[in-house]
């Protein structure tokens, strides 16, 4: 479990690719302090574990499916990416539940400066619709965001100057693949809803009538 807080920028110090597996060498500083084998770390949003490190750097592997679902596929030596522990017990819980299971991929369409935030639109299959909401979390290459702006296909978020520069959002254009997490809670309460007493998925989907008899309203 992650909470969206970037916590450091690592460089791709090295790629080995096999098909569609990697194994991701990863340099890095403070992320290394705690780390044993076995960890989970967030890498640009994509939950991974740390199959071996030493003083300056780490790896991880890459299975197909999270090579093809997301966009470490894409990373090249020298590449920076978003990296983030594991929450703590013990820490302060910034940000919002991240699991570190993307969902889908999404694309910068605009990116432009206002006052003194940094507006960003991401367009995104439109079949992940009902799981965004305004004013909702969501999480862009393993940050914690939240939307102010929709459309069927788009969400729009704002970033403050610390966030560009601690992240790769702050180095990302339009045009650029994204990861995107939707909001966990919002994802198991819509699968709740939309599941019959038996456990079978639904097709009238979610409405007044179905909440109210299900002690909703």
């Amino acid at each position: 479990m992650f909470t969206g807080i970037i916590e450091e920028l690592g460089t791709i110090k090295n790629i080995s690719k096999k098909g569609n597996t990697l194994v991701l060498t990863i340099q890095a500083s403070r992320i290394l302090e705690d780390m044993n084998l076995g960890d989970s770390i967030s890498v640009n949003g994509v939950c991974l574990t740390v199959t071996d490190f030493s003083n300056t750097d780490f790896l991880l592997d890459v299975m197909p499916e999270t090579f093809n679902s997301t966009s470490l596929s894409i990373l090249k030596k020298g590449s920076l990416v978003n990296l983030e522990r594991a929450m703590s017990s013990s820490g302060r819980f910034g940000g919002h539940f991240v699991t570190g299971h993307v969902d889908t991929t999404g694309k910068i369409v605009k990116k432009e400066p206002k006052e003194n935030a940094i507006y960003i639109e991401i367009s995104y299959p439109e079949e992940f619709s009902h799981l965004t909401l305004y004013k909702g979390s969501i999480c862009l290459d393993g940050t914690s965001l939240t939307i102010f702006g929709l459309t069927e296909n788009t969400v729009t978020v704002s970033i403050i100057p610390h966030t560009a520069k601690e992240s790769v959002l702050g180095l990302k254009k339009p045009g650029d693949m994204i990861n995107i997490e939707f909001d966990m809670i919002g994802k198991y309460l819509h699968s709740f809803l939309s599941r019959d007493k038996e456990g079978n998925q639904q097709k009238k989907g979610i409405t007044s009538d179905f909440l109210r008899e299900n002690g909703f309203l």
